[in-house]
């Protein structure tokens, strides 16, 4: 071989040599330059990426804001505080068109994709490089959810990156039909409505499971925009949107032209505008405080997101609150009280309103629980409750006049006295002296422990002046205390929640009935509605008559006309009043059987309107022993004739 082929040769495989380093060396900057773009983009991409939940019931709480539902005795809702949930549905429990309408508008291919509809990707990206904007979205029904679930609000090529790692992630751990259901539950739909059944509610007030095709398709529409497409805000235009989904449900074959052109023509309509004609929240505020006070206490674990069922009767609340608002309305400035209370409940301790003061929006403070105040002389009937039980006689008689006990001299309202009378005058007349010795006679002890059996757990310190009712007492306990009465002598404590469940459904806690246990003897309570019922025919309750209806109750006013109390019952409702003022200053001479009576009778009479008029629970009429007719005989001249001395003296 000639010497320049062999150099030549010895050239060609050289070049060989040096051009295969370079491809290798090529490939392997290559390899690793795409390494370090991947690992630059996998950083960028996902560095902050949420880990999707192993638990599936971990997604059906994510993100979810506390939501609290109170209902009335009927399950009916009576107010919402913070976004409005409701039960989840189940997909086979809904109509094929509810989930049809979702799945036309939102992802027709939804069972055909495993999370990323790349063709429906592709397609919103060649529109909005057409449109110069964002016309058309490319995200799935897996997609929309794990945005809403697990991502922030960011509209990025990141976010949208991340959103369909997550969903890929999420198809392999969840069935078609579950992922369908947990959008369907959680989904925004506006009005703070979240979730299908919870907007089914919200714009018709009917279960999913109910909704009309036209319906159907105007809620599954305001995924878009729910709070612009809102039917109560904007009507044309959520069925402007519900057009678009009715033509989308028929050239996805779910509907025929005939179905469509028939929902046109009839479109749906929200059965009623924003909370027009429900009353306001404020109406409830005071027992939907006190209904989460008491869960709390009853349930320290539970969720944030509760529905409690309470004993309320939403028609009896707003009676109530009518005749607190009112009445001080009219009144309350002339007679400088500033506040009042209301609490009712039915003798087996069912609170069915519960008005904590003036106005909630002004002050939540609930004075029907949280305040504590001296009932005056409403707090007597427990004390001649102890003296009956110890053996007295309605009939026993006691001299009205000047007493001393140890030092502690009580006076009568008025300042005057009069003579011999008997208990039940005593009661009528709320005579002072009468009730403190009659405490004396028995036993301070006696007192307080028939108050601590009918229902009062505030402290009652043993001594004289708790039988005029300077203990102070919530108008709740006290309500309480007269349901015994009325109770045949059976205390029930009052009660307002009668169920807690979740949001999905589980019952945390639920309200046992009880039979009550027997604070007193039946005859006991019974004499004692006949010795009230008396004060309101003829002694100082007059203010509270109901007609034919017969009413059993007492007045009350503390010292310096700083607190009027009226507590009484029929024999369906036991209804307590206060009325005072926060920073405890005197009101202009109110007396408890004047404003408070007056609020008390007005809530009553339309509370009992349409019942029929039952007797209460008193004992039947007996004929008087010889004995006894002779000293009420005696004692009534007695009392006329220390009445016409003293109307002789100057």
């Amino acid at each position: 071989m000639p010497p320049f082929r062999a150099d030549l040769l010895q050239r060609d495989a050289e070049h060989r040599d040096r051009r295969a380093w370079y491809i290798t060396g090529g490939i392997a900057a290559a390899i690793i330059l795409m390494g370090v773009l991947s690992g630059v983009f996998w950083r960028w991409a996902f560095h902050d990426l949420p880990a999707l939940p192993e638990d599936a019931a971990a997604l059906w709480s994510a993100r979810r804001e506390a939501s609290i539902t109170l209902l009335d005795r009927n399950g009916e809702i009576l107010d919402i505080r913070g976004p409005r949930y409701a039960p989840p549905v189940r997909a086979d429990e809904l109509p094929p068109h509810v989930l049809q309408a979702f799945l036309a508008i939102e992802d027709r291919r939804f069972f055909r994709h495993h999370g990323v509809d790349l063709r429906a990707t592709v397609r919103a990206v060649l529109a909005n490089m057409r449109a110069g904007g964002s016309v058309q979205g490319g995200s799935t029904i897996t997609m929309q959810l794990v945005k809403n679930l697990l991502l922030t609000p960011e509209r990025s090529i990141r976010r949208k990156v991340q959103e369909m790692r997550l969903a890929w992630a999420l198809e392999r751990q969840l069935t078609k039909t579950e992922i369908l259901e947990l959008y369907l539950n959680r989904i925004y739909l506006g009005a703070g409505a979240y979730g299908l059944e919870a907007a089914a509610r919200r714009y018709f007030n009917k279960s999913a499971a109910d909704l009309t095709l036209a319906e159907a398709a105007m809620i599954a529409g305001l995924p878009q925009a729910p709070s612009r497409l809102d039917p109560l805000g904007n009507l044309p235009a959520a069925r402007d949107r519900a057009a678009e989904v009715l033509f989308a449900m028929e050239a996805a074959g779910f509907i025929t032209e005939t179905q469509r052109h028939a929902a046109l023509l009839d479109p749906a309509t929200p059965v009623r505008t924003r909370d027009e004609d429900a009353p306001s929240p404020e109406i409830f505020g005071y027992a939907f405080d006190y209904a989460i006070q008491l869960v709390r206490e009853e349930l320290p674990g539970a969720p944030n997101d509760l529905v409690i069922r309470t004993t309320i009767d939403p028609d009896l609340q707003a009676d109530a609150h009518s005749a607190v608002h009112e009445l001080l309305e009219a009144e309350g400035e002339a007679e400088r009280a500033g506040q009042a209370a209301l609490v009712a409940l039915t003798p087996d301790g069912a609170i069915r309103a519960m008005v904590g003061g003036r106005d909630y929006g002004d002050s939540q403070f609930n004075r029907a629980v949280q305040a504590r105040r001296q009932p005056g002389s409403s707090f007597k009937p427990i004390v001649f409750a102890a003296a009956i039980e110890a053996g007295l006689s309605p009939f026993t008689a006691y001299t009205d006049e000047p007493i001393d006990l140890d030092g502690w001299s009580p006076r009568n309202f008025g300042g005057s006295y009069r003579g011999r009378v008997t208990m039940r005058e005593a009661l009528r007349r709320s005579i002072n002296t009468v009730a403190a010795q009659i405490a004396d006679e028995i036993g301070i002890d006696r007192v307080v422990d028939m108050g601590h059996r009918l229902g009062i757990e505030s402290e009652l310190p043993e001594l004289p002046a708790v039988s005029l009712g300077t203990a102070e007492v919530t108008l709740l306990e006290l309500a309480g205390a007269y349901a015994t009465f009325a109770n045949d002598g059976v205390r029930r404590e009052p009660f307002l929640i009668m169920q807690v469940t979740d949001t999905r459904g589980h019952t945390l806690y639920e309200h046992v009935d009880s039979d009550g246990e027997r604070a007193i003897e039946a005859e006991v309570a019974q004499t004692m509605t006949g010795l009230l019922q008396d004060v309101v025919l003829q002694g100082t309750g007059t203010a509270a008559r109901m007609g034919e209806r017969p009413v059993a109750g007492k007045t009350g006013t503390s010292q310096s006309f700083r607190d009027a109390w009226f507590m009484g019952y029929t024999a369906d409702f036991v209804a307590g009043v206060w009325v005072g003022n926060d920073d405890d200053t005197p009101t202009a001479d109110v007396t408890g059987g004047s404003l408070p009576a007056r609020i008390w009778n007005r809530f009553m009479t339309a509370a009992s309107e349409g019942l029929p008029i039952r007797p209460l629970n008193a004992p039947p009429p007996r004929d008087l022993t010889e004995r006894e007719e002779r000293q009420i005989a005696f004692y009534a001249s007695l009392s006329r004739a220390f009445e016409a001395e003293a109307e002789r003296i100057p």
